[in-house]
C-alpha cells in the first residue's frame, strides 16, 4: 500500500485576482530550496484516518490554523517517490505572520550524533496562480489548475 498524504490548497480572493496558500518546509535540507519546493499543507495519514480529517488535522498542525466549513476535493496525485496526494480547497483568510507549525527531530549535523528539533513548515505565502505553479512541487500543480477551472466557471466573464 503507498504512503498516503492529504491536504488543503487555501485560497483567497485580492483585488480580483486568485490568490492561494503554499508552505515551505522547514528543517536544514529545504533551508536554501525554494523554486519547486513550496506545497500545500499537508502530511501522512494512515489507513484508519478518513483524507478529509488528515488533511484538516495536517492543515492545523502545519500552520495553526483550523479550517471550518465545506471542503472542495481537488483529486489524488502521485508524487515521484510514489506517496499519494489528497488534496481539497478551502476559501478563506490567513495571516501569513501567524503561522504556527509544529516541530519535528532529525539528527544534524548527518552522523553527528546531535538530534535538533526544526518546525515543519518554516514559512507561508500567498502567491498568484502562475508564481505557484513556479513555486510548488511539480507533482501538485494540478491541484493549481483544477482550483483555476472551478474557480473560473463559477466566475462570469464581463
Amino acid at each position: 500500500m503507498p504512503r498516503r498524504s492529504a491536504g488543503v490548497l487555501l485560497y483567497r480572493y485580492e483585488a480580483g485576482n486568485l490568490l492561494v496558500l503554499l508552505v515551505h518546509p522547514g528543517g536544514p535540507f529545504w533551508s536554501n530550496r525554494d523554486l519547486g519546493a513550496w506545497s500545500i499543507p499537508k502530511g501522512e495519514y494512515d489507513a484508519d484516518e478518513e483524507p478529509e480529517a488528515a488533511a484538516r488535522r495536517e492543515f492545523l498542525e502545519e500552520t495553526g490554523i483550523a479550517i471550518s466549513g465545506p471542503l472542495e476535493f481537488l483529486g489524488e496525485e502521485r508524487q515521484k517517490g510514489g506517496k499519494l496526494v489528497t488534496a481539497y480547497a478551502h476559501e478563506s483568510e490567513f495571516d501569513v505572520t501567524s503561522l504556527r507549525s509544529n516541530l519535528f527531530e532529525t539528527e544534524w549535523p548527518p552522523r553527528s550524533g546531535r538530534m535538533q528539533s526544526f518546525p515543519e513548515v518554516d514559512r507561508a505565502g500567498w502567491f498568484t496562480l502562475e508564481e505557484a505553479r513556479g513555486k510548488i512541487n511539480a507533482s501538485q500543480r494540478p491541484f493549481i489548475d483544477r482550483l483555476e477551472a472551478a474557480r473560473s466557471a463559477d466566475r462570469p466573464a464581463f
